[in-house]
């Protein structure tokens, strides 16, 4: 059984027990979240698709942690100008578990 979420405005096909990394979510460690936008769900042969959702469908999932991704560098240059410009950032991630998917 899998499904399909959007959670923070991104797509994700999730099973259970899975861990996976998302967009960093609101909550401390050990809390359970719920996400309601849950666009297809698969259970043997059985697919419900959603219009733009599955009705009634949920997935619940536990927060193991909050932490950051690996460093992007940006570097910008004009040649024969002199200028060189180097940016970089570390985007934030939430680990997440999930838990049970309820049709």
């Amino acid at each position: 059984m899998y499904a399909i979420v959007d959670i923070a405005g991104q797509q994700f096909k999730v099973e259970k027990d899975k861990k996976i990394f998302v967009h960093r979510l609101e909550g401390t460690v050990d809390s359970q979240v719920v996400f309601d936008k849950v666009l297809l769900i698969e259970n043997d042969t059985n697919v419900s698709v959603g219009t733009p959702v599955v009705q009634n469908a949920k997935v619940e999932a536990k927060i193991l942690g909050h932490l950051k991704g690996d460093k992007v560098l940006v570097f910008k240059k004009t040649k024969r100008k002199g200028y060189q410009k180097m940016n970089g950032h570390r985007q934030q991630f939430t680990q997440i578990q999930i838990e049970n998917i309820v049709s």
